[in-house]
Parts: C-alpha cells; structure tokens; sequence
C-alpha cells in the first residue's frame, strides 16, 4: 500500500511539474533531481568522503545547469576542467585514480541527460516530454508483464535475475509501437524509419540504464540506491532507465528537419 500510494504522488507531482511548471522552474528542478541522483550514485560506487561527494555532486549541478539553460560548455572547457579535477585530486589529496573516475562520471550519468530532457521540454514543449517518458514506462511495463507471462530464458542472471529475454522482447516491441504512433502525431514530419529507430533506441537504451544501476548496486551490496521515496528506493531508482534513453531523444529531436 505504501509502495502504491507513494508511487501515485509521484506521479502526479511529476505530471502537475510538467504540465504547469515554467521552464525555469522546470530547468531548476532537473537540476535538483540530478544533484540528488549524483548523490546517490557517488554512494552507491563507494565515493563516501564528503569532500570528494561535495567535487561530484557541485560539477552535476554546474553541467546540468549550464546545459539546462543552454549555455553548454565548449569540449575544450570540459576537457580542462577535468583534467584540473584529476590533478587536485590525485595530487593534492592523494585520492585513487578511480574514485577520481567515480566521482567525474557523476555529472555525465546524472546531470547531462536530465539537463537534455529540460532542453526538449523547452523546444518542443510538454509533449515531447511526456512522449519519452511514457515510452521508457509502457516499455518497462510491458517487459514486466511480458516476463511475467512468458519469460524463460534469464537476460541478465548475475545482474538482474528476474529480467528475461522474452520480456525484453516483449518491452522492444511494445515499446516502439507506442513510440512510433506517438511520435507520428507529434512529429508528422518524421520518417516512420526514423521513429522505429528511435524507439528501439528508446527500449534497448532504458534496459541498459536499468541494468547498469542495478549492476552498481549488486556490485555495492545494496537493494535501493537509497531510502528517500517510501516502497521505491531512490531517485535513481526511479530514473536509471530514462538517463540512458534522453540523450537518443535528444539527439532525435535536435536533427529533425
């Protein structure tokens, strides 16, 4: 009962933020969700020392906000900035090269994508928001139910045994169905080619984020990504699956002709 009354506010404020939000408030709050994910994230890979959580959840939230609002760093900014990151902390702190790694990733994994569904919103408005979300939710929906009544064959036993192949088909399947009628009414102008593409990007990019998160949390010894959501973990438990599949959308909507 928790699990569902909490899962349905959610929801609704997700909708109501979507719907009403402006897109200040909409880029301000892809920002606050991505520091949060950071967070969790940084956890979950072991990078426990606040100093170092500080460095990696600051950086999401400059990247993201940078991104959000269109003012995306140039590669050459990005590039020294890391490079001045990795310095400091290898050789001024004395930190490992891989929790240095660890903690650079967290803006790319968390930040980048969130900021790039905020950029959709505020190009292409609610719609095409609403369009990728609801994808990545009727496709896992329907590798659940898939998998549920027809799953034999494991997809990822050492990462996520209760995922099956029959269930990832089922998912790429409905889940691309539903992206290509969708799309054709909210892009007309793209090609049915295309819009399959993007679906099945869609799908396949979702499992992927789903069975990265859950390969870091196996790895961690750890069910949820933290406690903050009552009967559904953490933030990035709610969208590991949509930070692999907005950067596909993104790059969809932003080469439409």
């Amino acid at each position: 009962m928790v699990r569902l009354v909490s899962g349905v506010i959610l929801a609704a404020l997700a909708l109501a933020a979507i719907l009403f939000l402006p897109i200040d408030g909409l880029r301000a709050l892809a920002v606050l969700v991505a520091g949060l994910a950071s967070r969790e994230y940084l956890q979950i890979v072991g990078v426990r020392d606040v100093r170092r959580q500080t460095i990696g959840i600051v950086l999401t939230v400059i990247l993201s906000a940078a991104m959000a609002w269109q003012w995306a760093p140039s590669a050459a900014t990005i590039a020294i900035v890391v490079l001045v990151v990795c310095a400091v902390d290898v050789l001024a702190f004395g930190a490992s090269m891989p929790d240095t790694a660890a903690t650079l990733v967290a803006p790319f994994y968390t930040g980048a994508p969130l900021a790039m569904l905020a950029v959709v919103h505020a190009l292409h408005g609610w719609q095409a928001t609403l369009m990728l979300i609801a994808t990545v939710i009727v496709s896992d929906s329907s590798q659940y139910y898939t998998g549920r009544s027809l799953g034999r064959h494991p997809l990822a036993p050492a990462i996520s045994p209760k995922k099956t192949i029959e269930g990832a088909v089922g998912g790429l399947v409905i889940g691309t169905l539903f992206a290509v009628v969708a799309g054709h009414r909210l892009f007309p102008a793209a090609a049915i080619g295309r819009l399959v593409g993007l679906g099945i990007a869609i799908v396949i990019l979702g499992i992927c984020g789903d069975l990265f998160e859950s390969r870091l949390k196996r790895a961690a010894g750890m069910k949820d990504s933290s406690s903050l959501i009552p009967g559904h973990g953490g933030v990035l438990d709610r969208i590991d699956a949509l930070l692999f599949a907005a950067p596909a959308f993104f790059v969809f909507v932003e080469t439409l002709p």
